[in-house]
């Protein structure tokens, strides 16, 4: 009978081989093997941040719960997302405080390309966000690194708007300072592995959410369509509209063929872990406290799975139900092999809706022992069928009844962004923020 028994020396010395080589001699050892070293491959590594955005301080608490071990935000300045809710000094200071709280990490974004009027204030400002203790920040134009590392010690990550694709340009940057790389969409999840064993850098990629259809920091077409610099915070998102095409031969047609669909990552987690990506980042600060909860919840499952080496296959299949709840553009994983392809496109353009099973109702915002507030974000009228979305365990299902303006005046119908009271006992142990969604009854 063979000896199935591995020697230690050949168990270490795959730790040390290149990727491909590793991945040939794998082919040789039998499974119950294979698991083992592989799961002794993650552990190794360290298990990857999950890194959630947050578009206001209701959001980045909605994420910190749920699930994410740090998030990103911006100031009301130097961001590229000016549409956002943002945050002002005062939220600035307690979204890092509530981070730090809950042992996660306050990422904040100073990634626009700016001109010299705009950098006035930047230096107090990064130094107002050093004295708070920010974990980091995000930039993209290198005198604004250059101004960062002179006048802090705020370690800095280099934002996707670069598009960073390659080891020599992570070398680069790295002399800059840099000691994260933010890759482009465009990398695979195998080269950003290669490009942090040679650079030594920290890598984190993105793993969930919206795509561009163009390489991140070379868009301008908001320049011309709307006359906002979308690498200035101006972005209007020009390439989810409908466009009128013109073929030189044939039929005129109207189309959205430029508006990329949804990344999903969620079947790609075990190869990130395995392979050693620092960070997986979910995208989304315009979305909703639905989007993030549900998403942090879903990835966080999977992750933990995947170190703990429990049932990965449950926790997949329940992600994966979780992450085509909410609305969404049709989704898109080839982006984790490098290969994006007119696949990528959605030509449909209708409503994110149509894809979803449950609809963003509220969030909780107060709790007693005998009422519960609601901020609702659409309208709910007695007997609709709601959930709590809760952080750890399984939805709870209830029925609106014996609600209360803020008044407390009986009411049989709340409308959207307005407070509705209702008894503590229907939402069981609902917590501020917890949020609340709407799903279909189902006869």
């Amino acid at each position: 009978m063979a000896n199935n028994t591995i020697p230690k020396t050949k168990i270490k010395a795959l730790f040390r081989m290149p990727l491909l080589f590793c991945l040939r001699t794998l082919k040789s050892i039998n499974l119950t093997d294979k698991k083992r070293i592989i799961t002794g491959m993650i552990s190794s590594k360290g298990k990857p941040e999950l890194l959630a955005p947050a578009g206001n301080l209701q959001k980045l608490k909605t994420a910190i719960l749920y699930g994410a071990d740090a998030v990103y935000f911006s100031g009301q300045r130097y961001g590229l997302r000016a549409a956002a809710d943002n945050f002002t000094d005062f939220e600035l200071c307690e979204a890092i405080d509530f981070c730090h709280r809950y042992g996660a990490k306050a990422y904040i974004t100073i990634n626009a390309y700016l001109q010299d009027e705009d950098l006035e204030g930047l230096e107090d400002f990064c130094k107002f966000l050093a004295s708070h203790k920010a974990d980091g920040v995000v930039v993209s134009d290198p005198g604004v690194a250059s101004l960062v590392k002179g006048c802090s010690d705020l370690k800095l990550h280099l934002s996707t708007q670069v598009s960073c694709l390659n080891t020599d340009a992570a070398i680069l940057w790295k002399e800059m300072g840099i000691e994260r790389i933010i890759l482009g969409r465009e990398v695979s999840i195998s080269d950003a592995a290669e490009i942090k064993r040679l650079t030594g850098l920290e890598v984190e990629i993105f793993i969930h959410g919206s795509m561009c259809s163009s390489y991140s920091g070379f868009c301008t077409i908001s320049n011309y369509t709307a006359g906002r610099d979308s690498n200035r915070g101006g972005c209007v998102h020009s390439c989810r509209f409908k466009y009128e095409v013109k073929p030189l031969q044939g039929e005129t047609t109207t189309t959205h063929f430029m508006s990329s669909k949804d990344m999903i990552g969620i079947e790609h987690v075990k190869e990130a872990a395995t392979l050693g990506i620092d960070s997986l980042k979910i995208e989304g600060r315009m979305r909703s406290a639905l989007y993030i909860a549900t998403a942090c919840k879903a990835y966080r499952r999977v992750i933990d799975s995947v170190m703990e080496n429990t049932e990965a296959l449950e926790a997949l299949n329940t992600a994966l139900r979780e992450l085509n709840s909410f609305p969404h553009r049709d989704y898109y994983s080839n982006p984790f092999d490098g290969k994006v392809s007119q696949d990528s496109i959605y030509y449909d353009g209708t409503p994110t809706i149509k894809n979803a099973t449950s609809s963003y109702a509220g969030v909780v915002i107060d709790c007693s022992e005998k009422l519960a507030a609601i901020k609702l974000y659409q309208k709910v009228s007695t007997g609709d069928a709601l959930e709590v979305v809760h952080p750890k365990a399984s939805p709870f299902k209830f029925k609106a009844s014996n609600m209360l303006n803020i008044l407390n005046e009986p009411i049989d119908t709340a409308q959207q962004d307005t407070i509705v009271k209702v008894p503590s006992s229907l939402l069981q142990d609902a917590a501020i923020p917890n949020v609340v969604l709407r799903k279909p009854e189902r006869g």
